[in-house]
């Protein structure tokens, strides 16, 4: 498929009872809490997952050998209202510095103690010929489904 033809974003919104500002560093500083451990591409067990707090920080795993995977880097940081990040990780699942699609996640007050949290998955037609297969797969309950649901448990539990 030519990289030209236009691939829906993946969108997924999900409610939960915490915060905005608590959402934020829940889903940025707490991500190794709630991340599925299925989801890493380390050889080794993961230790880590880190968001560097700022524009041009990386997004990255580290493993309990000390090895690390980039997945992206912060492209908007702007607590608690969101943030977007660069997913550089091929159809494949390893980093390629030269591909880029983006995931951005706003964090919208809900009432009182609450927040939804809108996720988007865009770009996704940079998978070329393989980007009708990666988006099913991105957006079934055991791709950014899954992700959402254990960063909601994750974020309310931590309250």
């Amino acid at each position: 498929m030519p990289a030209t033809t236009k691939i829906p974003p993946i969108r997924k919104t999900i409610r939960v009872a915490v915060p905005a500002k608590r959402a934020f560093e829940v889903f940025t500083v707490q991500m190794h809490r709630w991340w599925p451990p299925a989801h890493s591409i380390l050889k080794a067990p993961r230790a880590a997952i880190t968001v560097e707090p700022r524009v041009g920080g990386r997004w990255y795993e580290r493993a309990t050998d000390g090895s690390e995977c980039t997945w992206g880097k912060v492209v908007s940081w702007n607590p608690p209202d969101g943030i977007v990040l660069t997913w550089q990780l091929t159809a494949e699942f390893a980093y390629d510095p030269e591909f880029v699609t983006e995931v951005e996640i706003r964090f919208t007050p809900d009432g009182t103690n609450a927040t939804r949290v809108d996720l988007e998955h865009r770009h996704l037609e940079r998978y070329g010929e393989k980007a009708e297969a990666i988006r099913p797969m991105l957006d079934s309950p055991e791709g950014w489904g899954s992700c959402l649901t254990n960063f909601a448990a994750a974020a309310e539990a931590a309250s």
